[in-house]
């Protein structure tokens, strides 16, 4: 049988991506696009001339199954999203899990991830951290906020530009105006910058300069909000 390759591709600067990514893309008999007219880009870039064939979150419960049947007659197929690794919050984990129940083998290339840089950045605690990805737009979404202010990890969320002044005021309600927050923006582009800051002042910034590019929210945890604020008590004591 075929293998089914995961293979991440670049968030911004296009010199992000591996060897190895672009071996396997050359090598792929089909490479699945979440968007085929991005991925083109991508491939002419490198010379890459695989065969394409779109494959995203309103097709994938439809495409899989014969994908999957690809796989099983021996070819080797490559699935890429617009940026970043397929699965977190793209196309990705419906078809694995039919690959992995079909007893196909399943590889996952390391690579560009736009929430690992990000918080790496952000000065939060790296050592425990949850992902939330995109918060529901309308259904749920209270429900989900509401489950999170004791949180005691680094929280990490991604959120459209035009979207985050409005989710950056509803964290203020939830989390409190006095919780730091790190905004970063552009990750790996030209214009790449991370606005760090009270849920306050973070707000007022992208208030005042509306944002542009891919976001990634990066929030701190109860525990080390806690651990700041004792630690002010003591000094106003000394």
């Amino acid at each position: 049988m075929g293998i089914l390759y995961l293979v991440p591709t670049p968030v911004g600067n296009l010199e992000d991506i591996t060897l190895r990514a672009l071996r396997i893309l050359k090598e792929a008999d089909i490479i699945l696009a979440e968007d085929t007219r991005t991925t083109g880009i991508l491939l002419k870039h490198f010379d890459i001339h695989g065969h394409l064939l779109s494959h995203h979150k309103f097709n994938e419960h439809g495409t899989s199954a014969g994908i999957v049947e690809r796989l099983k007659s021996g070819q080797n197929i490559a699935l890429v999203s617009d940026a970043g690794t397929p699965g977190i919050s793209d196309p990705g984990f419906f078809l694995v899990r039919e690959a992995v129940a079909a007893g196909i083998e399943v590889q996952c290339l390391p690579g560009a991830t736009a929430f690992v840089p990000a918080l790496v950045c952000s000065g939060f605690p790296t050592d425990r951290f949850c992902f939330e990805g995109f918060l529901p737009q309308k259904k749920g979404r209270q429900t989900r906020l509401q489950a999170l202010p004791g949180e005691h990890r680094t929280m990490i969320f991604y959120e459209s530009p035009y979207r985050l002044v409005k989710t950056l005021q509803q964290f203020a309600e939830v989390f409190g105006q006095e919780r730091e927050v790190c905004v970063a923006r552009e990750i790996s582009k030209i214009h790449e910058e991370c606005v760090r800051g009270t849920m306050a002042e973070v707000c007022r910034h992208f208030t005042e300069k509306p944002p542009k590019g891919e976001i990634v929210i990066v929030v701190e945890g109860r525990e080390e909000e806690k651990k700041k604020k004792e630690q002010s008590t003591i000094n106003e004591i000394k």
